[in-house]
């Protein structure tokens, strides 16, 4: 059924006093929330459920409230829930009236509310929070002028992909899935299985390559075993997901080192590897991520994953077209590094490559600014949960990227709020002394 607009009340609280009375009311938590077009979400998601039958859905303020505390503070889904319950100034931003004592939600609520809301809404959240921004004047339409565009990895929590490692994780997931079936296999092999991978760490731990190559040997072996008796033995038993297991299973024994399209992971196909040229990590396991931040300001107006491992070039269509549909606006000068040349951008905004010998002052000035994405871009994977991606699936890492974007800008909000407090305080306090100093003298 449809969730109620509000939080539920649980039960009278005639000796209970407000939050509203014993909060401040200058909070920036307490003073953004005054702000969010929370009646914009709830008609957002209202056609998402339905109203004939069913239980009464999670209140939408406080599924939308959780994510935005969780990116914006770094927590996961079990923490923010645990530190909902202790913090009255999370509870008030939640649109709770009175104290609670008791989880709002079970944690694997929130997983499941954004598999039926999808990647949609938060694109249309982030969008609330510049729209917040510009209700309390941090930023003017003009500041969406001109973007910096760039890419990075978003990386999948996965362990590094080793041919051993990830023979291993298919047989054992076949074995299991089998057992689950009823399905008596010939052998499972999961005890030498287990074996043979201790042995080759092992071997490669002390640089033995031949007897490490042997082990790997083997757990291929182990799987082609364990496919072939499922198909054999599978019978009515072949439900899509185990036709799916099987189909990965045969990708993994087929692909050699230099075959394309590799899998890298069992249980998340979507991972590909992507080289940045970064020193320290040769190579990351994720997805491609398409950032846009205006150039004044640097808020974040845009989080694509992009699918695969697309040219840099070929993504700057995409990440104008999600910056249109978050801003609003057109934006007239779009500045990239090097990795844009030969783009794919069709539009009426001018596309200016830093390195490029600069014209005029001002359009030096601005490709300047090109490289502050970097330290954005930073902010997220280190407070806003970009660096390690542990929603699952595609969407999942759409979803991900875009709740980071949207934790660094409500980052920003808070900070220009209480700084904006504290001016307000320093002017009011100025203001007095003066006039008592005037009065003094008079």
């Amino acid at each position: 059924m449809q969730p109620k607009s509000s939080p539920p009340s649980t039960g009278l609280h005639l000796f209970q006093s407000q939050l509203s009375a014993i909060l401040n009311p200058k909070h920036p938590l307490i003073r953004l929330g005054e702000v969010i077009d929370w009646a914009q979400i709830d008609e957002a998601v209202e056609p998402l459920y339905t109203s004939n039958f069913g239980r009464p859905g999670c209140s939408t303020r406080v599924m939308v409230g959780l994510h935005f505390l969780k990116y914006a503070f770094d927590e996961s889904d079990e923490s923010v829930v645990e530190r909902w319950v202790e913090n009255p100034y999370w509870q008030s931003f939640c649109g709770e009236q009175y104290m609670q004592h008791k989880l709002p939600i079970d944690p694997s609520s929130m997983t499941r509310w954004r598999n039926r809301v999808g990647d949609d809404l938060f694109e249309q959240l982030l969008s609330l929070t510049i729209n917040a921004a510009k209700a309390y004047g941090l930023v003017k339409a003009n500041d969406l002028n001109q973007v910096n565009v760039d890419t990075t990895v978003q990386e999948k929590a996965i362990a590094f992909p080793t041919d051993a490692r990830l023979y291993h994780k298919a047989q054992r997931t076949l074995v299991r899935e089998a057992k689950r079936r009823g399905i008596q296999l010939r052998q499972s092999c999961l005890r030498v299985g287990k074996r043979a991978l201790f042995k080759q760490g092992r071997y490669a731990h002390a640089k033995q390559f031949k007897r490490a190559r042997k082990q790997t040997k083997k757990l291929k072996t182990y799987l082609g075993r364990v496919v072939r008796d499922i198909e054999r033995k599978a019978g009515n038993q072949m439900d899509a997901r185990l036709q799916t297991l099987l189909a990965r299973g045969h990708r993994l024994l087929e692909q050699e080192r230099n075959s394309k399209h590799k899998l890298y992971s069992f249980h998340a196909p979507e991972v590909v590897c992507i080289s940045k040229g970064k020193a320290h990590k040769r190579y990351e396991f994720g997805c491609k991520a398409g950032i846009a931040t205006s150039s004044r300001g640097n808020w974040a107006l845009s989080a694509l994953v992009l699918e695969g491992n697309p040219y840099d070039g070929h993504t700057l269509q995409a990440t104008v077209d999600q910056v249109r549909r978050v801003t609003g606006l057109e934006p007239n000068l779009l500045s990239v590094d090097k990795g844009y040349r030969g783009h794919d951008y069709q539009g009426a905004a001018e596309v200016h490559i830093a390195g490029k010998k600069a014209k005029t002052r001002r359009l030096k000035r601005l490709l300047k600014r090109r490289i502050a994405i970097e330290p954005c871009i930073g902010h997220m994977k280190n407070d806003d949960r970009m660096d390690r991606n542990h929603l699952k699936g595609a969407q999942g890492d759409k979803i991900n990227a875009l709740s980071a974007a949207i934790g660094f800008n409500l980052r920003k909000l808070l900070k220009g709020i209480l700084l904006r407090l504290y001016w307000l305080q320093l002017r009011r306090t100025i203001t007095s002394t003066w006039s008592t100093a005037v009065g003094h003298a008079a």
